[in-house]
């Protein structure tokens, strides 16, 4: 008797949601190797270290041409979920009632009013951001005078329930049932939508695609250029690893020559320590990465369509809030994986400046803080006369959320633009116009409220 194929209930979810056939097939693709045992490991004696690359500084400039051949795509999927938020991470407020996606949107805006070039912003939304995501645009009506459209919508997956590879079923919340299939489904969305199509037909031939969170993700002209000059089709941009990178993925070069991305989550755990070795290992993505969009289409149409992305198997619970719910594997591919995809791919040193990721409560701090400063071509960025940004340590016992955050700074940020170090320990709260000055260790025993005006230097012992 033939035995029943497990995907088809998967299938069946999947076009009842009314995902494209390809997306039905990128997941059975998918599926199909986690039946097999796949876990997507790539060990020490697949790859080589990757020696020296070209410099951002090295480039030469770009010529006029290129303000109309570029396109901008930033990841607008994610939840802020680590900051105890339940919307878009985009429309935290970063600054002078100035969100993510504020600043994004006026970046833009100045860049086409001051060129007079084209400029388009793509959002790739997930199912969980497109509404509020949507409202919070109506801020910036001029934004959607641009010949395709603001929004590409992600696709979504089911969770595969761990203990029997079945879809799993939440009925107390069946939008938990899915799950967003990683940005590396971004070529796919490109293709299913039309819209890869539709850019090159409007005449772009770059797209610049980075995450909504990265502040550092400037448009740089320099680097389509350059990649126009060397015939590249794909090029990533890393910076050198430092202690604080040794568990984030790295670049290496396969025994074939092509380059790829290695996550700690495909190293076996017996190589781990080479893994986190930064000084063979030097690079790592900074998820910026430039598409060459009519090299993209003869990819994708000599695939299929569908781009065989190593696969990345996640462990969660059907509730990310409930760790007693069902396990489940959530699969997802990296959109950086894609330098191994495109013959001729390139990485492209950059400095650490075109890195700089809000992700914790400690990031948004120093970033709300006069560390940062906001520029007239509305980009938030470290103030030139600063080295590194202050060292941040918030009790974790303490703050957890964005709400405590800002419930224990009522009156904003510290100053620290003259602060190396801060880190709090206790129940503290800052009063208006506080200074922190070299390097500050707060220890609290009870709560404490540091006094308005207060300047503070050296360890601090509250009983």
């Amino acid at each position: 008797m033939t035995r029943p194929d497990p995907f088809v209930p998967f299938a069946r979810l999947m076009e009842e949601a009314g995902l494209h056939p390809l997306q039905v097939e990128a997941f059975r693709r998918h599926y199909a190797r986690l039946v097999q045992g796949e876990r997507g490991m790539l060990g020490g004696r697949e790859i080589e270290p990757v020696g020296s690359l070209p410099h951002l500084d090295e480039l030469p400039e770009a010529g006029e041409g290129f303000k109309d051949q570029v396109a901008l795509l930033n990841l607008n999927g994610g939840l802020g979920t680590t900051m105890g938020l339940s919307g878009p991470k985009s429309l935290l407020e970063l600054r002078e009632g100035l969100t993510f996606l504020d600043v994004l949107a006026l970046q833009v805006l100045h860049h086409r009013q001051n060129t007079g070039g084209r400029l388009p912003l793509i959002l790739l939304n997930s199912f969980a951001t497109t509404c509020e995501t949507a409202a919070a645009l109506r801020r910036h009506p001029r934004l959607q005078d641009q010949p395709v459209p603001v929004e590409l919508l992600q696709s979504r997956v089911p969770k595969v329930r761990s203990s029997d590879l079945t879809p799993v079923r939440w009925p107390e919340n069946p939008q938990l049932e899915w799950c967003p299939p990683g940005h590396g489904d971004v070529y796919l969305s490109l293709h299913c939508s039309g819209l890869l199509e539709g850019l090159t037909r409007q005449g772009f031939r770059y797209l610049f695609v980075s995450n909504v969170d990265n502040l550092g993700a400037g448009l740089d002209l320099r680097i389509p250029a350059w990649m126009h000059s060397r015939g590249i089709p794909f090029l990533m941009e890393v910076a050198d690893r430092t202690g604080a990178d040794r568990k984030g993925g790295h670049l290496a070069r396969l025994r074939d020559g092509r380059l790829v991305l290695r996550e700690i989550a495909m190293c076996p755990e017996e190589e781990r320590e080479d893994f986190q070795d930064i000084r063979r290992h030097r690079y790592f993505n900074t998820n910026n990465l430039w598409l060459d969009l009519p090299a993209l289409r003869e990819v994708l149409e000599r695939c299929g369509g569908v781009l065989d992305l190593p696969l990345i198997v996640n462990r969660k619970t059907v509730s990310p809030a409930d760790p007693g719910s069902p396990g489940v594997f959530q699969l997802e591919t990296a959109m950086g994986a894609a330098i191994s995809v495109f013959e001729g791919a390139r990485a492209l040193r950059v400095p650490r400046t075109r890195f700089a990721p809000v992700k914790t409560l400690e990031d948004l701090l120093a970033v709300r803080s006069d560390a940062y400063e906001l520029t007239p071509d509305h980009r938030i960025r470290l103030r030139p006369e600063l080295q590194a940004p202050p060292r941040i340590h918030l009790d974790p016992g303490i703050f957890r959320r964005v709400e405590d955050l800002e419930r224990h700074l009522p009156f904003g940020a510290p100053r620290l633009r003259g602060c190396s170090g801060l880190s709090v320990h206790g129940e503290v709260t800052f009063g208006r116009d506080v200074t922190c000055q070299g390097e500050v260790e707060i220890l609290a025993a009870s709560p404490w409220r540091i006094p308005d005006g207060a300047t503070l230097s050296g360890s601090i012992r509250r009983t």
